[in-house]
């Protein structure tokens, strides 16, 4: 699989992550006594039953959301853009394609991809990371009396796809120094022989076979006085 589009499929993991509304559960305690459980995520919050029914409520202004939520959104939504921009760069810089210049121009298009994909997965790592401290912390204070929640499965699937954002956006920064470090070696091209120009030599060939060699001169010694 070539790295770009290894890299589409870590970008799909991360916009995936933050359409999801599983950013944060209800507790498996609570839910299996109230046989009800609500997931929230950065769009909507959601309610389930044991029934199957589940109803899902999408937050109606942006005034109103916790300051975490907006910071994790606007995160989310820089991730996203940023990914979007180095799988451009990417393709421009992948030398199956006929775009970008010469090989050193690829080189420098594929490093400035690789960038681009790391700032991609620090972006969603660390909204990631800021929605988990907020729900731990909720978590074990004592004095939060409110519904506590669990990490949600959003949580590890955008944690996975930054990571390997990252470490695939390094293997990108690194292509431009194995470019620069092997040698060009050149080839010399060998032009096939027609078949006028094989002939031509065979006839040559006969016909100094076929001429008649003249016999050797022997001069006697007195031919010199």
């Amino acid at each position: 699989m070539p790295a770009s589009h290894a890299q589409n499929c870590f970008l799909g993991a991360i916009i995936a992550a933050t359409a999801s509304n599983e950013w944060k559960v209800t507790s498996r305690a609570s839910s299996v006594i109230t046989a009800t459980w609500v997931f929230q995520g950065l769009w909507m919050n959601c309610a389930g039953n044991a029934l199957g029914a589940f109803h899902c409520r999408p937050h109606l202004t942006i005034f109103k959301i916790e300051s975490y939520i907006q910071a994790c959104r606007g995160l989310m939504i820089a991730a996203v853009c940023l990914g979007f921009f180095g799988s451009i760069f990417a393709l421009v810089g992948m030398k199956c394609t006929k775009i970008g210049g010469s090989d050193q121009t690829k080189a420098k298009i594929a490093c400035l991809a690789g960038f681009i994909f790391i700032l991609c997965g620090l972006c969603a790592m660390a909204g990631c990371s800021l929605y988990a401290n907020r729900i731990t912390a909720e978590f074990f204070d004592p004095t939060y009396i409110a519904q506590k929640y669990e990490l949600g499965a959003a949580l590890f699937i955008g944690w996975a796809g930054s990571a390997l954002c990252i470490i695939g956006g390094s293997i990108f920064c690194f292509s431009i120094a194995e470019n620069n470090k092997t040698p060009r070696m050149g080839y010399t091209y060998n032009r096939a022989a027609s078949a006028m120009s094989i002939r031509t030599k065979g006839c040559n060939a006969s016909a100094d076979l076929k001429m008649p060699r003249a016999p050797p001169k022997h001069f006697d010694k007195n031919a010199y006085v």
